[in-house]
């Protein structure tokens, strides 16, 4: 089993980050410190761990960086022996299983939305200010743009049906790869399921900002169970924001953004 020191530079917002936290807390590693980043002043820290790209998040085990969320996520499973693995262990699962993790991140173009979305959040009562990583929008957000941009009943319908479209590749894989189980690694969340669930607490608050459903239940019943199952699991109930806490950082993004610009 590995050993030594573990921190991870990083943020409370970013799915990518939350994908890193709950692959440790799979695998007990509950010594971890989190360092918060302010991605509007990047740490040292940060820059000369990951000077290629400069972003989180970062996982720095026995004093050595390890960068990139999927990359991190295969490290971890790798390095720490004890506790259930992440990766399938079977060779073609464990090869399906990163095949659509790569069409997540890369070929649906899930954070097409490469901007970045900052905002403050007070998070303790000594009303310390965390930024938050928003740094990519998911592969629905350029649908939720054209969402909010019209009006007519008719067209916002339309445009759900265009998310629902795209979303019956993942319902289909889940059945898929699921063989009947409750997760996509089988009885319990692995490493498609980190990869795809990190995002389920933007998602939700996008339905709860834009009164719509992303994954509609009527239509992706397979993934809208899973949806339910992996946001209320033990191992990442405490990691995932919940939407309402999301919702109310990029609110306040919104209006310091409004004040900004009146002066």
């Amino acid at each position: 089993m590995a050993t030594g020191s573990v921190k991870l530079l990083g943020s409370w917002a970013s799915p990518f980050v939350n994908r890193v936290e709950i692959a440790l807390k799979i695998k007990s590693i509950e010594s971890h410190e989190l360092i918060q980043e302010n991605v509007l002043n990047k740490s040292e820290l940060l820059l000369k761990s990951n000077p290629v790209y400069k972003k989180i998040p970062v996982l720095i085990h026995d004093e050595q960086p390890i960068r990139e969320s999927l990359v991190i996520l295969q490290y971890i499973d790798e390095a720490w022996l004890n506790g259930p693995s992440i990766l399938p262990s079977d060779p073609y699962d464990r090869t399906i299983a990163r095949f659509w993790a790569a069409y997540i991140d890369e070929k649906l173009n899930l954070w097409d939305y490469t901007k970045y979305v900052v905002a403050e959040f007070v998070t303790t009562k000594l009303d310390m200010l965390f930024v938050v990583n928003f740094r990519k929008w998911l592969q629905w957000y350029p649908l939720v743009v054209e969402f909010r941009n019209v009006e007519a009943k008719e067209a916002k319908t339309a445009v759900v049906e265009k998310m629902s479209e795209r979303n019956m590749l993942l319902e289909e894989a889940f059945i898929k790869i699921s063989k009947g189980k409750s997760y996509f690694g089988g009885d319990r969340i692995g490493y498609l399921g980190i990869v795809l669930g990190s995002l389920l607490g933007w998602v939700k608050a996008i339905e709860i900002m834009d009164e719509m459903k992303i994954l509609d239940e009527t239509k992706l019943p397979s993934l809208a169970e899973w949806d339910e199952r992996f946001f209320s699991d033990k191992v990442v109930k405490d990691i995932i924001p919940q939407p309402e806490k999301l919702v109310e950082a990029y609110r306040k993004y919104i209006e310091m953004k409004k004040a900004t610009s009146n002066y």
